[in-house]
């Protein structure tokens, strides 16, 4: 599956062309084409290198999962490899792989699967036409925009899940508290992903934005400064998302920690309580003679030393909150 469209003098002219129609619309230095490619076989990706000239160490990065997300320069054009996100309720992240080649003329993007969606994309272009005349830049700065917001959007959801987890931090349910336990783990592993997501965007962008590429143009620069902005943002919440989590999981085995205390001493002062009657009895049911043995006096007395003992124990371990 393939997706095409051609602007000549800044203005859309056609979609969805056929690719076999590239060579003659890149004749016109005027022309302006952008061609997606969803999963293509290694025979086609082929194609399109020749077609365009693409390195093919750049090709065979394209046609392989698993690229760290970097800007690559070739003598005829720049390779780009970056990850849209997005957070699944359980708090997980899914990862979306795209590459692109960045020409003088032509945006080639490659996408493993469907994950990623191009029409935002596309839609981010239609509702810009008056930068479509700055040339490949343009159609860059729309997928850049569409890759680092979902990374914002990421981080901002794993804040809320944080905030979440903070305020079952002190529940009582022991379901909520294995929940607590489940989720942070599930947080840190997914803010791991996405640091490693986020943070090498920031050098793309400013590789991006450095005069000599030729990518941005002047008009262009103040847009691609919005998105570096978003990228150090993103970049600078994923990390202090990091300290929260293990600031919830140091607190969370705190409260553990102090709720086994508290269970500790409660059991502890039942046993002493116990161990009073349990001690008299003992000591009354010896086969020996003692004041009051074989008569109504001792056991009286007894009960009054069992009632008494465990009474005061109780008042004391109360007023100390043992209990």
């Amino acid at each position: 599956m393939a997706r095409s469209r051609l602007y000549r003098g800044g203005s859309l002219i056609r979609e969805d062309f056929p690719v076999q129609e590239i060579s003659d619309h890149l004749a016109d230095p005027a022309t302006l084409i952008w061609l997606d490619l969803l999963h293509p076989s290694a025979e086609k990706l082929a194609r399109v290198g020749q077609e365009f000239g693409l390195h093919e160490l750049a090709l065979e990065d394209a046609a392989k999962a698993g690229q760290r997300p970097k800007l690559d320069r070739y003598r005829a054009h720049e390779f780009f490899s970056g990850y849209a996100v997005i957070v699944e309720p359980g708090g997980g992240l899914r990862t979306t792989e795209i590459a692109a080649f960045i020409t003088g003329q032509a945006l080639i993007t490659v996408r493993q699967d469907d994950g990623f969606d191009i029409d935002d994309v596309v839609a981010r272009w239609d509702d810009s036409p008056d930068l479509a005349d700055q040339g490949v830049g343009f159609l860059l700065h729309g997928l850049l925009d569409h890759l680092v917001d979902g990374h914002f959007q990421a981080v901002q959801q794993m804040d809320d899940a944080i905030e979440e987890l903070e305020e079952l931090l002190f529940a009582e349910d022991p379901g909520r508290i294995r929940q607590v336990q489940r989720d942070a783990y599930e947080l840190r592993k997914s803010l791991v992903g996405l640091r490693r997501v986020v943070l090498p965007m920031r050098e793309v962008v400013n590789t991006l934005m450095r005069p000599g590429l030729g990518v941005v143009t002047g008009p262009l620069m103040p847009y691609y400064q919005d998105i570096y902005d978003h990228v150090l943002r993103a970049a600078e919440w994923t990390e202090s998302l990091r300290d929260m989590v293990a600031s919830v999981m140091e607190t969370n085995l705190s409260v553990q920690s102090n709720r086994m205390n508290l269970i500790m001493k409660k059991v502890t002062s039942w046993a002493a309580i116990i161990a009073v009657p349990t001690a008299i009895t003992g000591f009354y049911g010896q086969n020996v003679p003692y004041p009051g043995f074989s008569d109504h006096f001792g056991l009286i007395t007894s009960s009054t030393l069992i009632v008494g003992i465990t009474v005061l124990l109780f008042v004391l371990f109360r007023r100390n909150d043992w209990l």
